[in-house]
């Protein structure tokens, strides 16, 4: 398997304000934007193309995989997870491909869940978890097919979570109807109907789904993917704790910033005190501040 679709096209709402200025896949985890992380992790693997689907300000992916085997696909009207995938169909071509969405990091082995979609010849093969607070996927005994999905086959209840990452073949995209708004969730359910839906369980390595704003503090807390201080930051004089400090940013003297991230390029006065702060814009933070988005 050599191509997978990094989902990019969200609005990010969970993320506002952040995602008003950057998509979410677009913001930064230490130092690199989320997606490319997904990219990397796909890399690993042997995956050498990419696409990815733009929507909410597409402007801001103008420069992004310049060098690298990336197609981006702009939606005028969001199109959501099925019909975004149907959209790619021609650059998919008859390769199988893996679907990342573009707000999550993980580490998961992700040749296992390749190894596991090329041995079952099935059209989708799911990555789940079994810990996780949306348990959705239901699983039959073998723990390798879905029965249902938030139990709207009214079947079973949830007992594993969906990673937002998973394995198609081109047959799956038939079942997509095209140039429609739509999610992948009704051809899901088709398939499941008749035992078409594979899954396999990963639960090594890290899953974190970063689209709301206190799991994006978290991983920055709880990771450790990079120097926290960038070597292009200055922060001489300042006081820095448990933070990431982005490439360009600048701390003056006298600051005091703890959990929390600043983004590259941003700036902190010298008379901030910055608790759970995030600091994503160009103006500079100043004064007391205590869960904000600056």
């Amino acid at each position: 398997m050599n191509k997978a679709f990094i989902l990019g096209a969200g609005l990010g709402n969970r993320l506002r304000p952040l995602t008003g200025r950057l998509p979410k896949p677009l913001v930064p985890l230490f130092h690199h934007p989320l997606a490319e992380w997904a990219m990397a992790a796909c890399a690993r693997v042997g995956i050498g193309q990419f696409a990815i689907n733009t929507h909410h300000l597409p402007e801001a992916w103008a420069d992004f995989g310049a060098g690298n085997a990336v197609t981006l696909f702009h939606e005028p009207v969001l199109l959501e997870t099925g019909g975004g995938l149907k959209n790619i169909a021609a650059w998919m071509g008859n390769d199988p491909l893996l679907v990342h969405n573009g707000d999550i990091f993980s580490t998961l082995p992700l040749e296992k869940l390749i190894a596991a979609h090329e041995a079952s010849g099935l059209p989708v093969t799911l990555a789940l978890r079994s810990e996780g607070v949306a348990k959705h996927i239901a699983l039959d005994s073998s723990g390798t097919r879905v029965t249902d999905i938030r139990k709207l086959l009214g079947r079973a209840e949830g007992t594993h979570l969906f990673t937002g990452i998973y394995c198609v073949s081109p047959a799956f995209l038939d079942l997509i109807p095209a140039a429609e708004k739509i999610s992948v969730i009704p051809a899901f359910l088709e398939l499941a109907k008749s035992g078409q839906i594979g899954a396999i369980v990963l639960d090594e390595g890290v899953w974190l789904d970063l689209g709301d704003r206190e799991s994006y503090l978290q991983a920055h807390r709880e990771l450790d993917l990079a120097p926290a201080v960038h070597p292009q930051a200055v922060v001489a004089g300042a006081v820095i704790e448990r933070s990431v400090v982005g490439p360009g940013a600048v701390v003056e003297s006298g600051a005091v910033v703890r959990d929390s991230v600043i983004w590259p390029g941003g700036r902190v006065s010298a008379n901030a005190v910055l608790d759970r702060c995030i600091v994503f814009s160009a103006t500079p933070a100043g004064e007391i501040h205590q869960d904000a988005d600056l």
